[in-house]
């Protein structure tokens, strides 16, 4: 039969997991910030029509684009809100601009 651990025991145990859980939380946010940013130019954005500023989208091009839309209200961006370029489901890896647009956009509910 095993032995109760003690109540100093499990709180030790408890700040040690959440320690670690909160330095993770900081080193992925780090990370975030060190990708680079996506240009215009790259396979997938030009695939997906991007554009680093959605008041230069020509909505005759892109039937799609309604004025308002943006990354920063697209249900694909992650990040905290604010940030000026922030991670995208769409563009693993890569650093979209908020005010930004693409083909892909999807009202955040």
């Amino acid at each position: 039969m095993s032995e109760p651990i003690s109540r100093r025991t499990a709180l030790l145990k408890l700040a040690f997991v959440a320690g670690g859980a909160a330095s993770l939380c900081v080193r992925q946010r780090a990370m975030a910030a060190d990708q680079p940013h996506l240009t215009t130019t790259d396979p997938t954005a030009v695939a997906l029509a991007y554009h680093e500023d959605a008041s230069k989208v020509e909505a005759s091009q892109f039937p799609t684009y309604k004025a308002g839309q943006t990354c920063s209200t697209c249900l694909q961006l992650k990040g905290d809100p604010g940030q000026p370029w922030r991670p995208c489901n769409l563009f693993p890896g890569k650093l979209v601009n908020a005010h930004g647009w693409c083909r892909v956009w999807v009202k955040k509910p």
